[in-house]
């Protein structure tokens, strides 16, 4: 089993910075092509993809809102995910939740098997 811990979500104002980072666990990179994603969720709205890295890290994946903006990474070692998010803006707050799979990179939600809990960020104009 999976298990996925986000943190880093806060209150910053439009054009700031946040980093969010997911604390995976439950599996062996050895094991299995793994897909890490990002999605977000605004109040009223449906779960939308953000960014998305594969297991090897060579190949991402950005929803077009956010390119140029936002950076997924992975650390292998400290089996972390991160999301670099910059330049934010007011229609970034959102509910951010890091998603996996064990397959190749897609952007489609239905198609990640596990979820964190969920990290609150929220952008001031």
């Amino acid at each position: 089993q999976v298990h996925l811990v986000e943190s880093g979500g806060g209150l910053v104002q439009a054009g700031g910075s946040l980093r969010l980072s997911c604390a995976t666990s439950g599996y062996s990179y050895s094991n299995y092509v793994m897909t890490w994603g990002w999605f977000r969720q605004a109040p009223g709205k449906e779960r939308e993809f953000v960014a998305a890295i594969s297991w090897s890290g060579g190949n991402t994946n950005y929803t077009d809102s956010v390119k140029g903006r936002f950076t997924i990474s992975r650390d292998n070692a400290k089996n972390t995910v991160y999301l670099q998010m910059n330049s934010l803006k007011p229609e970034d707050t959102a509910v951010y939740y890091c998603a996996a799979r064990r397959g190749v990179l897609t952007t489609k939600k239905n198609e990640y098997d596990y979820w964190g809990q969920g990290t609150q960020v929220t952008v001031s104009a």
